[in-house]
C-alpha cells in the first residue's frame, strides 16, 4: 500500500550555490509547507540580481526582497498566487523591473517567458525548462554560474513530500513527461518553491515517478472495486491523508481519472501522490 509521503524525495542539499540566497515568505500552511521560497540569484558583488518567485503580497517579505537591489529581472515558475501575487508590488518597489512569466496575465514590461529560451544575463546562465503538469504554465530554471548549477523547480518538485496535479489546469500526462525530463539532471541540486533544497534533482524526479505509478495503480483498483466519483476514489486511495487535504487530493484524482479515461495509464508511468503544496 502506497502511503502518504511527507519526507524529502531525495537527500537534502548540504549547501546552496554561492550565488543563491533564500528568502522564505511568512505564509506557512498545509499547502505551502514552511512558506513560499523566494530565491535571489546574484553572480557577483554589484551585479544585478534575478528574483525567482516573489511570493505573496506581503509588505515585509517584498521589502526584504527589495533590500537585495539592484534587481534586473523577476522570474515566475507558475501562476499560483503564493508564487506570483507579490510580483506587481515588487516590480514597483524596484522601479518597474520586468516580470517574466509564461502566462501573459502575470507579465510586466518585456515579460515574455518562452520555454526553451536562454535568459542568460548578469553573469548567470539561465535556461527555461518547460515542465507543464502541476499547472499548464509551469517552468523550471536551470541556472549555472561560477561552475555551480541548480534547477529551480517551483512546485514541480518540492523539498518535502509530493505535489498535486492541479486539475483541470494541470495534466497528469504532461506532468509525467516533465518528471522524465528532470531525470536528466543527476547530481544537480533542486531548489524548490516550498521546503528545503534537495541534493539531486534527478533522484527526486525518479522518486516522484515511482510514487505516481503506485498511486495510479491504487486509483485503478479503487475504480475496479466500485468507486464511481472522484470523492469516493479519494476516500479509498488517500485514507491516510489528513481530511483537510482531501479537497486538494481530489484535484490529483480528477487528473488521474482523466489520464486513465484517455487510455494513457495501462502500462506507462502513473500516479499522483499528495503532499502539500
Amino acid at each position: 500500500m502506497t502511503a502518504h509521503v511527507t519526507a524529502p524525495a531525495a537527500a537534502l542539499a548540504t549547501r546552496l550555490p554561492s550565488w543563491a540566497t533564500l528568502l522564505r515568505a511568512p505564509n506557512p500552511g498545509p499547502m505551502t509547507l514552511d512558506g513560499t521560497n523566494t530565491w535571489v540569484l546574484r553572480a557577483g558583488n554589484g551585479a544585478p540580481a534575478v528574483v525567482v518567485d516573489p511570493g505573496p503580497d506581503d509588505p515585509d517579505h517584498l521589502a526584504a526582497i527589495a533590500g537585495h537591489a539592484p534587481v534586473g529581472a523577476i522570474l515566475i515558475t507558475h501562476g499560483h498566487p503564493d508564487h506570483v501575487e507579490g510580483a506587481g508590488r515588487l516590480s514597483g518597489l524596484l522601479g518597474g523591473v520586468d516580470v517574466l512569466a509564461v502566462d501573459p496575465a502575470h507579465r510586466i514590461g518585456a515579460g515574455a517567458l518562452e520555454p526553451g529560451a536562454d535568459l542568460s544575463r548578469f553573469g548567470l546562465r539561465i535556461e527555461v525548462l518547460a515542465v507543464p503538469g502541476h499547472t499548464r504554465d509551469s517552468v523550471c530554471f536551470l541556472v549555472d554560474a561560477g561552475g555551480e548549477r541548480a534547477v529551480f523547480t517551483g512546485d514541480t518538485i518540492l523539498g518535502r513530500g509530493t505535489t498535486i496535479v492541479a486539475w483541470p489546469d494541470g495534466d497528469l500526462g504532461d506532468y509525467l513527461a516533465s518528471l522524465e525530463l528532470l531525470t536528466a539532471y543527476d547530481d544537480v541540486p533542486a531548489l524548490p518553491g516550498h521546503g528545503p533544497a534537495l541534493a539531486d534533482c534527478a533522484a527526486a524526479a525518479r522518486f516522484y515517478l515511482a510514487h505516481r505509478r503506485a498511486r495510479l495503480d491504487q486509483v485503478r483498483q479503487a475504480v475496479a472495486a466500485g468507486a464511481t466519483t472522484p470523492a469516493e476514489v479519494v476516500a479509498a486511495v488517500y485514507a491516510d491523508v489528513d481530511r483537510s487535504l482531501w479537497a486538494a487530493a481530489e484535484w490529483s484524482v480528477r487528473a488521474q481519472l482523466a489520464y486513465l479515461d484517455r487510455g494513457a495509464g495501462e502500462s506507462g508511468p502513473g500516479s499522483g501522490g499528495l503532499d502539500p503544496p
